[in-house]
């Protein structure tokens, strides 16, 4: 199970098995939003498989993704300790994705009463936070690679509408947006297409892996 890859990996396994009481697998299909920004109370899941993403919506419809989430990722640790919590994000697999719900309250009365526990969480919210300073880093420093790939991951999923990842851009549009030249870019590209990572079409690009892109936009050059 994937959670032998995330956080909570290095708890004893009779531990493991208690924060597995009462908890429920589902699957979700590419394009499928499983909780939306605005619900209240606490919630921990675990990604088994596929790719979520954590979303904004502004009131014009724009969307911002803070983050893409893999085999292994937890979703919802802040959301255990804070009081009347508010979804702030929303929560939309990319592709077909498994993703397995822990009882909340189970898992926030496990942390109180075992200090493994609580440190695999305060251990999460610690990765949390360090990444998402990182992110602050990486738009600024991110080499056009890596900043194509991101860009294209991001088109693709805000238009998102079914199982295909589509991005409506052209060359020239996706060296504009990332800040390069077209020469550059369509280096970029052709490496992505020869490693099975995207498609290109007349006005637009299709992501064939959406996991291996984001290892591109992560993969230093």
């Amino acid at each position: 199970m994937a959670i032998g890859c995330s956080a909570l990996r290095d708890l004893a396994p009779r531990t493991r098995s208690e924060l597995l009481r009462g908890a429920r697998r589902y699957e979700v299909a590419a394009a499928g939003t499983f909780r939306q920004a605005g619900e209240r109370g606490p919630h921990l899941e675990v990604v088994l498989s596929g790719l979520v993403r954590v979303f904004l919506e502004a009131p014009d419809g724009r969307r911002l993704t803070v983050r893409y989430c893999r085999r292994g990722a937890l979703l919802g640790a802040a959301s255990l300790f804070r009081p009347g919590f508010l979804m702030p994000a929303s929560l939309q697999a990319l592709v077909d994705s498994v993703v397995v719900s822990l009882d909340a309250r189970r898992v926030r009365h496990l942390a109180s009463a075992d200090p493994s526990v609580a440190m695999a969480l305060l251990n999460e919210l610690s990765e949390r936070t360090l990444s998402f300073v990182g992110q602050i880093d990486g738009t600024a420093f991110r080499s056009v690679r890596q900043r194509a790939a991101r860009h294209l991951l991001d088109l693709a999923s805000e238009a998102q509408h079914g199982r295909e990842l589509r991005a409506a851009v052209s060359q020239q549009g996706l060296a504009d947006a990332v800040g390069s030249v077209r020469e550059v870019v369509v280096r970029a590209l052709r490496d992505f297409r020869a490693a099975g990572l995207i498609e290109t079409r007349r006005g637009s690009i299709v992501i064939s892996r959406a996991e291996g892109l984001l290892e591109m936009a992560a993969a230093p050059d």
